[in-house]
């Protein structure tokens, strides 16, 4: 017997128990008949990430017996998600849990009451959303949206073109995340002025003070365009209505696979096809994640939450999670990441296991976090910084069941840079007793990461000699002109003043690493690095010696 998510859950639940798939342990009729009377948490962001964490919590908040209603799960960016990966499961996904020990938890997710693709205000998805805002009942929205969501701006200070038309037309125009998001609150006000949490779940530092500020910002727009009134900003100003808490989030949720989709099919589960929409956004009627998770979420709720931490996530004070967001952020997972991603794309390695495989990578990786930044990491108490990091050194990424590449993770890179790099920077620059001359593992990842950039048009050149697509970044086009008059093998003799007012950026870096003996360093194993093909190994030898 073939499964699908669409089948009578009760009539076939021996042959989904065969298949070593866990079903819902409630009925799915009733959690969404009671959602749509008593909704309290709405997510804005129907990717694979939604898919792993935020609704297996709401899944488990269920079956702990802490609500009878579901998660409603908004998207703005992709609304073909929703139509293509949604509506035709019946809302339904497989979680599939792949442990680093070889084996797989299959669980079907039902907790999703109700999924809306948002495109325009006159169609039937945005009147639904906003009956929820309406709704004094919900408790607390959650986002996933990606840190570039959040820009209403470009580096100038000047409106972004998609923003501007939301910006001149008002609420009634708003289709971008921050947009219909502010424009939901403008009913939820409009309905009563109830309150309410917005929870940034973007993996970001200060995730929750760039989400209520785009918000506010938004609002402060209209206001003076004369669509709304000081009232309404009085309102996203007052927390006794409404707070944006800070958060971090943390599981490895790559794009679904190929491999992952074979077995299941093997398996019996019918519904493994790979949806690839209009706007290349890769998702399956399955989630495939690894079997780590944090999620940590500032206790700020003042309209009331469920018992979140009976879902395994930890609720705390902000200065805790503050805390343990920059531990990950900054030092024990997402620098580390970024890393072996740059050298993964230089050396040609498919998966992010393979790049820890190499002993010059993970060599690189072990100095970046055990040497360079738990010195200067602040330990939130809640779990251990070096065994966060351990795990994350030893048992997550070597996991080869998770399907991640360097390619995904290499995706704008040049708007991660000033957390995960610049941030440890600027501790060593302001403490004293810290030699920023010391660093080796963080100029190796930025000269590496320039390196990466050699070429033009998104292209550049492994340390093969291979051509490689270099994934989408939105300074890329930027850099690779900076970068133009510098080839992999060419001359380097203007390398220098090149490179110099690129490090000068502070919007990349945080810093201008010009007044540093960083900027020394980077030039220095960046010429290295483009000397010619075949170099990286030899260079990253040398000076992690």
């Amino acid at each position: 017997m073939v499964l699908h998510l669409t089948d009578d859950l009760n009539a076939t639940k021996d042959a989904w128990a065969a298949a070593g798939i866990k079903l819902p342990a409630f009925d799915t009729a009733d959690v969404r008949a009671n959602t749509a009377e008593h909704p309290y948490w709405v997510h804005f962001g129907a990717g694979n990430l939604f898919r792993a964490v935020h609704a297996a919590i709401a899944q488990d908040l269920i079956e702990a017996g802490e609500t009878k209603s579901g998660v409603i799960v908004a998207e703005t960016f992709d609304a073909d998600i929703v139509d293509e990966a949604y509506k035709p499961f019946d809302d339904r996904c497989l979680q599939v849990v792949l442990k680093s020990d070889g084996s797989v938890d299959n669980r079907l997710i039902a907790s999703v009451a109700a999924a809306y693709g948002v495109r325009n205000h006159e169609d039937a998805a945005w009147e639904g959303l906003a009956k929820v805002f309406r709704n004094p009942e919900l408790q607390f929205t959650t986002v996933t949206i990606t840190e570039k969501g959040y820009a209403l701006t470009d580096p100038a200070g000047d409106i972004l073109p998609w923003i501007e038309p939301e910006v001149e037309n008002g609420p009634e125009s708003a289709v971008s995340a921050m947009g219909a998001i502010t424009a939901l609150l403008l009913e939820r006000f409009k309905a009563g002025a109830y309150p309410i949490a917005m929870v940034s779940t973007d993996n970001f530092s200060q995730n929750g003070d760039r989400f209520g500020a785009a918000i506010k910002q938004f609002a402060e727009l209209w206001k003076e365009k004369g669509f709304v009134g000081q009232d309404f900003l009085d309102y996203l100003n007052d927390e006794s209505k409404v707070t944006f808490p800070l958060s971090m989030i943390d599981r490895i949720t790559p794009n679904p696979a190929e491999s992952v989709a074979e077995q299941l099919a093997k398996d019996g589960f019918g519904d493994t096809q790979i949806i690839h929409t209009a706007k290349r956004t890769n998702v399956a009627p399955f989630a495939n994640t690894e079997e780590t998770w944090y999620l940590v979420v500032e206790d700020k709720f003042p309209n009331g939450r469920p018992a979140l931490e009976k879902a395994g996530v930890y609720v705390a004070d902000r200065a805790t999670v503050n805390d343990a967001d920059e531990m990950k952020v900054t030092t024990c997972l997402n620098p580390l990441h970024t890393a072996l991603a740059t050298f993964g794309m230089l050396l040609g390695y498919p998966s992010m296991s393979a790049t820890i495989a190499d002993p010059d990578l993970k060599k690189l990786v072990e100095r970046l976090g055990y040497v360079e930044g738990l010195p200067v990491v602040t330990d939130p108490k809640i779990f251990s910084p070096k065994e966060f990091l351990r795990q994350v050194i030893e048992v997550r990424v070597p996991n080869p069941n998770i399907p991640d590449t360097p390619a995904r993770i290499s995706t704008d890179t040049s708007q991660k840079i000033p957390v995960r790099y610049g941030v440890t920077i600027k501790k060593y620059v302001e403490d004293p007793s810290k030699d920023l001359g010391s660093l080796t593992a963080i100029p190796l990842v930025i000269a590496g990461w320039l390196r990466l950039l050699l070429g033009e048009n998104g292209v550049a050149t492994n340390d093969k000699g291979e051509n490689v697509a270099l994934s989408p970044d939105p300074r890329l086009k930027d850099l690779q002109e900076k970068l133009a008059p510098l080839s992999l093998g060419g001359d380097l003799a203007k390398a220098d003043d090149v490179i110099k007012p690129i490090l000068a950026d502070t919007t990349i870096f945080g810093t201008d690493l010009n007044t540093t003996p960083l900027a020394a360093k980077v030039l220095d194993y960046f010429k290295q690095f483009a000397a010619g093909t075949g170099s990286v190994h030899a260079v990253l030898e040398k000076a992690l010696a």
